[in-house]
């Protein structure tokens, strides 16, 4: 199976793909109209939550862009959105405990989140540099079974990534619906559902993302046995 045939492998991924990002869009859409009954942005319950957790000493700060919230755990400074930041709604409370989730997570030395930034210079490198050794192997035929091969170990780094992503990105979840009861931010079983629906579709994005990697990975060693 050559390069372009082993395409064929990633349909799959990229369907998912395409469904995840829809999910999520549609349940960010939805559940950004909808109003929680306590008033708070998603800056308010960010910072209430870090607050509880003796994390005081990080920033909320707004970052331009939509869906653009992250927790930076080098800087130790957490960035919102604007419409999650100022947002009154289901989905800014639950996105900016998501990211919260994440904080709290790194203050506790959570196992998973430590190994995947360890990881992350090697997948960085992994994603740039596997293609362009598999494509430069292939073009040198057997002599280029050393950089194909090598491209491959490379990629393997990105899979892992991915791996441990999914997981830690579960659990950060799992904390934010966890944090947002415990302060009364959902009130009603609606406004429960409706934060769960939110997390449950941005998760199928990392669930799409570690797919479309051991995709890529099994087109490569469909390439590398095609080659034998």
């Amino acid at each position: 199976m050559g390069y372009y045939g082993s395409m064929i492998l990633l349909i799959p991924a990229i369907i998912f793909t395409m469904y995840a990002q829809t999910k999520v869009q549609s349940a960010y859409r939805t559940y950004l109209r909808v109003a929680n009954s306590t008033g708070l942005t998603g800056a308010d319950a960010a910072r209430r939550i870090l607050d509880k957790n003796g994390l005081a000493n990080i920033p909320v700060v707004i970052t331009p862009g939509t869906l653009t919230d992250n927790y930076n755990p080098m800087r130790h400074v957490m960035n919102l959105s604007n419409d999650v930041f100022h947002g009154s709604t289901i989905a800014s409370i639950a996105i900016a405990a998501h990211e919260s989730g994440h904080a709290i997570q790194h203050a506790q030395g959570y196992k998973l989140l430590q190994i995947r930034n360890s990881i992350v210079p090697v997948a960085n490198i992994g994603s740039t540099l596997s293609w362009p050794l598999l494509i430069i192997g292939l073009a040198m035929g057997r002599s280029g079974d050393f950089l194909f091969n090598l491209g491959i170990v490379m990629f393997l780094g990105v899979v892992l990534f991915h791996l441990v992503t999914l997981p830690v990105e579960l659990d950060a979840s799992r904390r934010a619906l966890v944090q947002l009861q415990e302060m009364g931010a959902l009130r009603t079983g609606q406004e429960l559902s409706g934060a769960r629906a939110v997390l449950s579709a941005a998760a199928l994005t990392y669930v799409a993302a570690l797919a479309t990697a051991i995709a890529n990975l099994l087109r490569m060693f469909a390439m590398r046995g095609n080659r034998r």
